[in-house]
């Protein structure tokens, strides 16, 4: 156990520990710590060294932010004095997920658009437009997601009488196609960040900063918090919190790469999100990767019956007060959320090392971004159902509803390959494009499948999933299945000004472009689309079914 900084504390327990006394004194005679405080390039190996040296400036936030706060806060005031307190973040992956989570922990309101579903689109562009300031979040501008979501917020704003370019808010990269077009256009602020933070580290640069600070969150003391912990986590030490939580994530042996994120007890709601698309985009790659399950609780069944392939990770107020471990790999973590931040980070970094693998790159994340773009170019009608069911219709990878009749029976089929996964590793990914706010409740079948299948069960909502999850999806080990739920909008589509596609049409693409893409990697993938909204229920209803057999 270890505590080196204020509220920053760490303790682990079985396998963990084990793998913490093996390697954190070889990590502590490489010099890995300091080593990644110098943003030494080499650590990862030869292969990595050239993209590894263009995004470790991620350790030098206290230094390269500092200015952030002052100006986010002059801001806000400007737009305070214009009535302007609604503050709306269009932004995909880390771009969204470190605001959400900073204003969580704060307290304070901020709209989360990062979906593609018509109806979420429309219910951000329906309230209180003249009071609303758009902060538009993408280091190169070409995200889709972000790209159309700025042009409706835009069209949105002139038809409600209001000067939209007073009202754009943008967050890029110096010298990206994003930065000349908020010039051109005269919108409100440019914020250009560090082009050497790569998307999921950027938590504490422009991209997390801005958007949280104009929602009223303390930026200040957020930087400050992640500078103290970056000082005191250079330190190669074997009591570095950093080293320990690195070497429980990518030292156990064998490898328990479902890393189980609990919230008992945090202070910082919705940090395991952000958590999840750190620690899969950044390890699930060449056949490896660690996967993360956010669970609501210790009532999870992941937790209360640990498998041999999980890590678990209680998110606590005080790890320094950590209870008996309930599996026999646990750790315990707790601080404050910069400090947080920086903690998984850099221990996220130094699980690249152990795992082999280059932490900062993405090699899967534009396979999917490709096949969505091709099946945008093409405008192809959807291809035919494999089944139907009154209202529901099926599609599956080959041969996998060879014996199913109805919906129970496909997603029986589905959950059955769990059997077939080799070594009993197998993990679901249930990934549902649809209206992450009026369709909250279907996460709740999360906890009940992981009870039918005895198995890890990740939730994600597309498209948002794609910048996480999606990495690990194609690049970690085969060892996944993959429910895939759509479904028309609930009520009309949308149109995105300016191009030839409608914002359902976008969605169904990229669902269909993920789906190609997993079952060209060979993954039983089951998709569900649902004719109408009206049917969420009944899916529902099967995915919360207990396992034949049980009461």
């Amino acid at each position: 156990m270890s505590d080196p900084a204020p509220g920053l504390a760490l303790a682990v327990a079985g396998a963990a520990a084990t793998a913490v006394a093996e390697h954190v004194p070889t990590l502590v005679a490489d010099g890995v710590a300091g080593g990644i405080a110098a943003q030494r390039a080499d650590l990862w190996g030869p292969e990595a060294e050239e993209e590894s040296g263009k995004r470790l400036g991620w350790v030098a936030v206290g230094e390269r932010s500092a200015d952030l706060p002052a100006r986010v806060e002059a801001l806000r005031a400007e737009l305070a004095a214009e009535g302007v307190d609604r503050v709306v973040l269009c932004g995909m992956g880390g771009s969204s997920l470190a605001p959400e989570v900073i204003t969580a922990a704060a307290g304070v309101p901020l709209v989360v658009l990062d979906g593609t579903d018509p109806g979420q689109v429309r219910d951000a562009l329906a309230e209180g437009l003249g009071r609303t300031v758009v902060v538009v979040s993408s280091k190169s501008g070409g995200t889709v997601e972000t790209d159309s979501q700025r042009r409706a917020f835009v069209e949105a704003l002139t038809a409600a009488g209001v000067d939209a370019a007073s009202r754009v808010v943008v967050v890029t990269d110096p010298g990206s196609p994003f930065s000349q077009l908020a010039r051109d256009e005269g919108y409100r602020a440019l914020f250009e960040a560090d082009p050497t933070v790569g998307g999921r580290y950027s938590a504490l640069t422009a991209f997390g900063l801005v958007p949280a600070g104009l929602a009223g969150a303390d930026v200040a003391g957020l930087l400050a918090d992640g500078a103290e912990a970056l000082a005191l986590l250079a330190a190669d030490d074997d009591g570095n919190p950093a080293l320990q939580l690195g070497a429980a994530l990518g030292g156990t042996s064998p490898l328990r790469d479902k890393v189980v994120l609990i919230d008992d007890g945090s202070p910082l709601p919705g940090f395991g999100a952000w958590a999840e698309q750190l620690v899969a985009e950044s390890t699930g790659k060449e056949g490896t990767g660690l996967l993360p399950v956010v669970v609501a609780g210790t009532g999870s069944p992941e937790v209360r019956s640990p498998a041999d392939d999980v890590l678990l990770v209680h998110l606590v107020a005080d790890a320094s007060t950590a209870g008996p471990a309930a599996g026999d790999a646990t750790v315990w973590t707790s601080g404050s959320l910069g400090a947080q931040m920086v903690l998984w980070e850099t221990a996220t970094a130094v699980a690249g090392r152990l795992l082999g693998i280059n932490p900062f790159d993405q090699p899967d994340v534009e396979s999917a971004k490709s096949a969505t773009r091709e099946l945008l170019e093409g405008s192809p009608e959807p291809e035919p159902a494999d089944m139907s069911d009154d209202g529901v219709e099926l599609r599956a990878t080959p041969g996998l509803l060879d014996r199913a009749e109805d919906l129970e029976g496909a997603v029986a089929a589905l959950l059955a390959t769990l059997e077939d996964v080799e070594g009993g590793r197998g993990y679901l990914a249930v990934m549902a494009y649809l209206d992450r706010e009026a369709d909250a409740s279907l996460e709740e079948v999360r906890e009940s499948l992981a009870a039918r299948t005895g198995r890890p069960v990740t939730f994600g909502w597309g498209p948002r999933f794609l910048h996480s999850t999606g990495q690990y999806h194609k690049g970690g080990p085969a060892t996944g299945v993959y429910l895939q739920v759509t479904s028309a909008p609930a009520g009309e589509d949308l149109p995105i000004p300016d191009r030839p596609f409608t914002f359902g049409v976008l969605q169904r693409a990229q669902a269909a472009g993920d789906a190609a893409v997993l079952a060209d990697h060979g993954r039983p993938v089951l998709r569900v689309h649902l004719t109408d909204r009206g049917h969420l229920s009944r899916l529902r209803e099967v995915l919360s079914a207990p396992a034949a057999g049980t009461a």
